[in-house]
This record gives structure tokens, C-alpha cells and sequence, in this order.
């Protein structure tokens, strides 16, 4: 059964970290869930650090991913009870949308962000995204495997390898999930 997750901006930030959090929903491992600023905060951090990239083509990405998920736009509007006492006030929003979606967890890196005694009450978690990726690897090792092998035979410009895309989510914060692929992918790799 899939697991209903809010993804915070920071994991929908990276390129190749994105595209495996949507692929790992496409496959029917996680029921993602954002909220408009969610996705306003992911894209509006892109373009400032990534000046030579598009808007157009970021608006593009959004309305893909919006469009191939229509589920998991969380509407901003509907009002929930005070969520009090995270170090961030700016980051509600994030608590608010998984109270709306009724999510078990918010996959997110900044975990200090969203603790525990907060979230207990609301029956909510925060996971990192290499625990969420290791708990799938521990379920279901290969539709997880076949989800890896399948976006690196996606990645067309420039062509990427399965060692490369294995490498690259290494540097991009799942050095945990990334040893354990390799492992599991083998000499394939």
C-alpha cells in the first residue's frame, strides 16, 4: 500500500532528486502531496540559483508534475487548527499541508524544522529522504531498483550511466540509499 508524503521544497529542489521522488510515485511507492507554496518556495530557490535556467521551462516542469499527479496539489485554504511550537514559523505551511492531506509523513532534509514533539500530536512524521528511499529499498527492493535503472535510461542530455545516476543521488543528500543501490544493482551498475 503507498504511503501518502508531503514533499517540502528541499527535496524537490535537485534535478535528479525530484525526478526520483516523482518516479518512485509513479510507481506507486509514495502518494506525494504539495501545496501551491510549496511549489512557488522549490521553483522560486531554482531560479535564484540557477539564473540561466528558464522560467518558462520551470513553469513547464511544474505543470508537468502537476499534471501527472493531479492528486497531490493540497489546496492552501483550508483552515486547520494552530500549529505551534516549530523553530521556523515559516515553515507551517509544510505542517498545514500534511494536515490537509492527511499524510503520514513530510519527506524533507531539514528535519531540526519539523520535531518530533510537534509533530506527534498531529500524527505526522518527518523523514529524511534517504530513510523514505532505504524503507523502500527494504519493501520493495526491485520496483525500486526498476525505477533507478528506468531514469537512467531516460536521461538522454547527456546520456547518464546507472554508476552516474547511483552517484549522483549519493551528492545529492542519499548517500545511505545510494550504497545500498549499489549494492543492490551490482555489477549492472
Amino acid at each position: 500500500m503507498s504511503r501518502v508524503a508531503v514533499y517540502d521544497a528541499c527535496i524537490l529542489f535537485p534535478a535528479t532528486l525530484r525526478d526520483l521522488m516523482l518516479r518512485l510515485a509513479a510507481a506507486d511507492l509514495v502518494q506525494p502531496r504539495w501545496s501551491a507554496r510549496i511549489l512557488d518556495e522549490c521553483f522560486r530557490n531554482i531560479l535564484l540559483k540557477r539564473p540561466e535556467l528558464s522560467g518558462e521551462a520551470l513553469a513547464q516542469t511544474r505543470m508537468k508534475m502537476c499534471a501527472a499527479f493531479p492528486d497531490a496539489m493540497v489546496a492552501d485554504d483550508a483552515a486547520v487548527g494552530p500549529v505551534v511550537g516549530l523553530p521556523d514559523p515559516d515553515d507551517v505551511h509544510v505542517v498545514e499541508a500534511a494536515i490537509r492531506a492527511d499524510a503520514g509523513s513530510i519527506v524533507t532534509f531539514n528535519l531540526r524544522d519539523f520535531p518530533d514533539r510537534v509533530l506527534e500530536s498531529l500524527r505526522i512524521g518527518a523523514i529524511h529522504p534517504d530513510d523514505l528511499v532505504l524503507t523502500l529499498l527494504d519493501e520493495a527492493p526491485g520496483r525500486v531498483c526498476a525505477v533507478v535503472e528506468g531514469q537512467a535510461l531516460a536521461l538522454k542530455k547527456p546520456p547518464t550511466t546507472l554508476t552516474d545516476l547511483v552517484s549522483r543521488i549519493r551528492n545529492q543528500g542519499l548517500p545511505r540509499s545510494a550504497a545500498r543501490l549499489t549494492d543492490l544493482l551490482g555489477s549492472s551498475s
